[in-house]
């Protein structure tokens, strides 16, 4: 024997439906659905308060139900979210409360953009927005993005799902931590905030920041803050590049690296700073248009330049413009160009050359440069318009008063 209520409240009035169907129905406004089956068998069925939510005075304010669906439409008809529940409970002041096992989908445009489902979770919605907390999993069924966080917050005319408190992210091409995460379902844009690490599986990349932006289908990540990224080489750390802001791009596997920028490498131990910087994992090259300073750590030799190109391998470096490199004696070599060889410990100056050393203190110039400034061996030679080198043997007294 079936029974079937039908109560009056803030949701409107309900359609009643056809007696004969077995199942039990609450049909709500179009923008509003929650479906369930009560069926008792014989005897009188006890009031509704009574067998849904023993012991409450209100039956309005605390009602269990059982297979529930909560539809909620746009204004021409289109779903913008279906959530479907074992039992839920409703509750007249969050429209539902808790529901077991809920599942469902969001929509954008009337196409499924994420499925959502939960052990349990505390469910409210307003007709404009839909509120989940609990351990929640979103999955974007397109690109098998799954966001799994303790809240849910989906706004479909803002195009907004944001889900915080302790996020995950996972992805075949990226795995994210945060405190939070917005997704921009029609432009395929995700801002992760808040202890934000990204782990990328090729390249194989790590990235710290406190607000990274992920452009899905441009295979990109932008971050306007400080920001570090290391990266690996048999899962140990290779390079590691920093600066107030970068964007890394994982198709090319090309990172530029702006404002405060620095490079620093393990082999060879050299560290690269720059305002503007452009490192290519793939080719192993870092390149900088901006002036650049060039330190090797155990040389103690520092170089700058107005621009410099560094292949990593090769551990060769090419640096060009008002060139100064000065060893650990105060030892330079200026020159318009300048290429270090740093496996060999040679450098090679060519253009307005000025070697200078201090002890014993003497002044070289001409058009090339060739040797080791670190043991003060370099041979300077005239260039072809001169044809002669300038030497200069400053006296000790004068050198001193230097």
């Amino acid at each position: 024997m079936a029974y079937q209520f039908h109560k009056r409240g803030r949701w409107g009035k309900r359609k009643i439906p056809n007696l004969s169907s077995t199942p039990s129905f609450f049909l709500l406004p179009l923008t509003f659905l929650l479906v369930f089956g009560l069926v008792a068998c014989g005897g009188k069925s006890p009031p509704v308060s009574q067998q849904n939510t023993p012991g409450s005075s209100d039956q309005d304010s605390n009602l269990t139900f059982f297979d529930v669906t909560l539809e909620q439409a746009d204004e021409v008809g289109r779903p913008i979210w279906k959530v479907r529940a074992k039992t839920a409970k409703y509750t007249k002041e969050k429209q539902i409360g808790q529901a077991e096992s809920p599942y469902g989908e969001l929509y954008q445009d009337g196409k499924v953009v994420y499925q959502i489902k939960a052990d349990v979770a505390d469910i409210e919605q307003d007709g404009k927005q839909l509120f989940l907390k609990g351990k929640i999993f979103a999955t974007d069924p397109s690109n098998g993005i799954v966001l799994q966080g303790n809240e849910l917050e989906w706004r479909p005319k803002e195009d907004l799902l944001i889900v915080r408190n302790q996020i995950n992210g996972t992805h075949k091409q990226l795995q994210a931590v945060a405190q939070e995460a917005r997704v921009k379902t029609r432009e395929q844009r995700m801002e992760f905030s808040g202890g934000v690490i990204a782990n990328s599986a090729d390249p194989q990349l790590q990235v710290r920041t406190e607000h990274l932006i992920w452009n899905i289908k441009e295979e990109k990540l932008i971050g306007d803050r400080p920001i570090q990224i290391d990266r690996y080489k048999n899962n140990k750390i290779s390079d590691r590049g920093k600066g107030n802001s970068a964007e890394v791009n994982l198709k090319t596997k090309i990172a530029t690296i702006q404002k405060n920028a620095q490079l620093e490498l393990l082999d060879p131990p050299v560290q690269i700073a720059s305002n503007s910087m452009t490192w290519n994992m793939n080719a192993e090259t870092a390149t900088t248009n901006a002036p650049v300073r060039m330190f090797h750590r155990v040389e103690n030799l520092t170089v700058t330049a107005n621009k410099g190109e560094m292949k990593i391998p090769q551990k060769t470096v090419y640096l060009t413009g008002n060139v100064n490199a000065i060893g650990q004696r105060r030892q330079s070599l200026r020159s318009n160009t300048l290429t270090w060889y740093l496996d060999n410990k040679l450098v090679e100056a060519q253009g307005n050359v000025i070697y200078r050393q201090v002890n014993p203190p003497l002044n070289f110039a001409g058009e090339t440069a060739v040797g080791n400034l670190q043991t003060e061996n370099i041979v300077v030679k005239g260039g072809s318009s001169s044809g002669r080198v300038v030497t200069e043997i400053i006296p000790q007294e004068k050198a001193n008063r230097q």
